[in-house]
């Protein structure tokens, strides 16, 4: 069965830096491509970030400059390190593979 579990979310002040991880089993992370997705409650879902099976990768414009995607195919994982946090970052963040797999997601609230 394939799988994606998001983890590394949590509380960090403005200008802080979290990782977060989006775990796969049941399938190869570096055989599809991966996005990143954050949902906030009254306003649906963006998309955050994205790397494909050869590695090319995509930003929003809000998020360019600050955070960084990448894949670690030996733990079959894709990261988002995400620096110089805003309020207007905090949501759930999710991953999605190709093909439609999801994962439950990871909280990140930014407060001072």
């Amino acid at each position: 069965e394939a799988k994606l579990v998001e983890s590394g979310g949590g509380l960090v002040q403005p200008g802080g830096s979290l990782r977060l991880s989006c775990a796969a089993s049941g399938f190869s992370v570096s055989s599809v491509y991966i996005n990143w997705m954050r949902r906030v409650p009254g306003m649906g879902e963006d998309w955050v970030s994205s790397i494909t099976s050869d590695g090319t990768i995509k930003y929003s414009d809000s998020v360019k400059g600050r955070f960084t995607i990448s894949r670690d195919n030996a733990k079959n994982t894709v990261y988002l390190q995400m620096n110089s946090l805003g309020s207007e970052d905090a949501g759930l963040y999710f991953c999605v593979a190709q093909g439609g797999v999801r994962g439950q997601g990871t909280q990140v609230t930014v407060s001072s």
